[in-house]
């Protein structure tokens, strides 16, 4: 049977940054115009008829008018209703796929400090029902100087970190404790129960997030430094990572204090970024979110979406002489660490060089540091930023994105950087498909590029056991050489583990999906997923706007990523006159919709 066309994009789905989404409240204030005809267009809803006010009857206008308000009513009703149940059907593989994972959240001061808060809280609230365990490290540099101006005194930084006197330090702890009251306070009170109250009585309903604080930074003196005394500056020198994992899986949010505890029992002030670095590191996290005051943009003042960790890496390098953070980084990381690549400044396009992949990053263990090959730990647990430079903003947010560089190259594959200002950013940034921040990655597309011809062999013994079993056709030497341009290959330590072919029907605006392989060793790692993933995101930058294919053994994987039985004829003639009809395989499309994810492409197809 043929494909039905795809429903149409919801509001949800088109959301951009700092634009609100209303779908779960009743529309207001409606454009001019037909509401009717404006609800079919933007929801698809086509039952929906309202009566024209122009064909009443002056002596019955008032009956008329009540039924075309409870019509309008109804129509809202069920536009409502139809995004709901749309959110929630498209949300369900993100639900899953979050589900028992750690974010490490580092909360700027300047959202502390701000009417964003309250929202933002309840969003976090809301995800930790869901099952995804947080770890909370607010910022508090905004509240300490406040507290000294307020005091008579002047707040004194040297490079990223405070020179923490003693009038510094009351003010941190005084900080430090009404900011986690603050948060304590916002989270207790769980869910309204207005709504929910039909569905019996339940206990559960009446109680807040479990919130949980402890010593669980252990700081050393950051001491005297290039002649500068730093006073009570801590630097972090272990996270307890035992006891805070026993927490978060006691289903408790633990909130991380930037304030840590010397083995000689004195409290020392620390860096907000480098103790949240650190404890993602140290978590092994799944995710650090940086929650900041604005967007990251590029030199045209458009919102970046992505960067993998070289595209970062090379960004950073290029402040290196400008920025003392990013210098920082430079010198933390070491200069040959990450291999030379091409940057072009209009899509962030990182090839890899000859095929080489990306150096493994330094292995992070229970917070204690840095494995630097001689067998020492080197100090440095987290990466600091803050100071006169992150005040100034005279780089933007690049001090945020030098930290998420950092945390990558640690092994947290995913940062994401969030304009907190921006409503429901959080939900909008971890539920849809392309987000509304900017995402620093280091494993995504990694190792994926166009094949050359010294990959034939490869691609050859991937395909052949597949071939044999009847499950792909077979195809000679040289039909593998013609169609090479159409493969992309997956690679890792130098040999292929997995390839995929995209054959373009420019004219019909649609391609064949073919030869989906992955290497018995690497079956059940997602790899299949990434080249699928990877395909479609080539063919939406060549303009393509479905893809096809042909199977008979495989229906339910591609059915599983939302492919549609179809017929014949929903394939190009050219490619019909060329299937094998005696195999009886299987037909499939999918639709596929615009890439707005600002992920490029391997610099081949760009």
């Amino acid at each position: 049977m043929a494909a039905s066309s795809p429903p149409p994009r919801t509001p949800f789905q088109n959301q951009r940054h700092g634009q609100e989404s209303n779908f779960f409240s009743t529309p207001v204030g409606w454009p001019k115009g037909d509401k009717n005809q404006l609800t079919k267009r933007s929801f698809g809803i086509q039952s929906v008829n309202m009566p024209s006010l122009q064909s009443i009857d002056c002596g019955k206008k008032s009956n008329v008018l009540q039924e075309a308000d409870k019509s309008e009513i109804e129509a809202c009703s069920a536009v409502k209703d139809e995004l709901f149940v749309r959110f929630f059907r498209e949300a369900w593989p993100y639900f899953l796929a979050h589900r028992g994972s750690t974010f490490v959240v580092v909360v700027s001061a300047e959202i502390i400090d701000s009417p964003h808060l309250d929202h933002i809280l309840m969003d976090i609230s809301l995800l930790h029902g869901l099952g995804i365990k947080f770890v909370l490290v607010p910022g508090t540099h905004v509240q300490i100087d406040r507290l000294l101006a307020e005091r008579g005194s002047e707040p004194k930084y040297v490079g990223s970190y405070r020179v923490t006197d003693p009038d510094s330090l009351r003010a941190a702890m005084d900080a430090a404790g009404r900011i986690h009251i603050l948060i304590e306070a916002k989270l207790s009170p769980g869910p309204s129960l207005s709504g929910v109250r039909r569905h019996g009585d339940n206990r559960r309903w009446h109680n807040g997030v479990s919130v949980s604080s402890s010593n669980y930074l252990a700081a050393k003196r950051r001491g005297v430094f290039e002649g500068i005394d730093y006073m009570s500056t801590g630097e972090v020198k272990k996270i307890d990572v035992a006891r805070m994992q026993e927490k978060l899986d006691q289903d408790c949010i633990v909130i991380l204090s930037n304030l840590g505890y010397s083995s000689s029992g004195e409290v020392l002030n620390c860096n907000t970024y480098e103790v949240a670095t650190a404890c993602a590191l140290a978590l092994g996290a799944e995710k650090l979110i940086c929650i900041i005051d604005g967007p990251i943009l590029d030199e045209s003042g458009r919102l970046i979406r992505f960067l993998s960790l070289q595209a970062a890496d090379v960004l950073i390098r290029e402040r290196a002489k400008q920025s003392e953070t990013a210098a920082k980084y430079v010198q933390a990381v070491a200069q040959d660490d990450i291999p030379s690549v091409a940057y072009e400044n209009s899509d962030y396009s990182f090839p890899f060089p000859k095929g080489k992949a990306f150096s493994p990053p330094p292995k992070f263990q229970n917070g204690v540091g840095f494995d630097n090959g001689s067998g020492f730990w080197s100090s440095e647990q987290g990466f600091a930023i803050g100071g006169q430079e992150r005040l100034s903003r005279l780089n933007g947010y690049r001090s945020e994105l030098t930290a998420a560089a950092f945390v990558c190259r640690g092994g947290v594959q995913r940062v994401h950087l969030l304009d907190g200002t921006v409503g429901g950013v959080l939900l909008k940034e971890l539920f849809q498909r392309d987000g509304v921040g900017t995402m620093v990655a280091s494993d995504l597309y990694e190792g994926m590029r166009m094949a050359r011809i010294t990959d034939l062999e490869g691609i050859k013994q991937l395909l052949l056991p597949l071939e044999e079993s009847g499950t792909l056709i077979k195809r000679t030497q040289e039909e593998l050489l013609e169609a090479l341009d159409s493969f992309t290959v997956l690679e890792r330590e130098g040999h292929i583990i997995a390839c995929a072919a995209l054959f373009p029907f420019s004219e019909e605006k649609c391609g064949e999906v073919a030869a989906i392989a992955v290497s018995p060793e690497c079956r059940g790692q997602g790899q299949g997923d990434k080249l699928l993933d990877y395909i479609e995101k080539k063919a939406s930058s060549l303009g393509l706007q479905m893809l096809f294919l042909l199977t008979t053994r495989t229906a339910d994987w591609f059915v599983r990523r939302g492919f549609l039985e179809c017929s014949i004829e929903s394939i190009p003639e050219q490619r019909r006159n060329k299937i094998n009809i005696s195999r009886r395989s299987k037909y499939y499309m999918k639709n596929i919709r615009p890439d707005t994810s600002g992920i490029p492409l391997n610099g081949s197809f760009t």
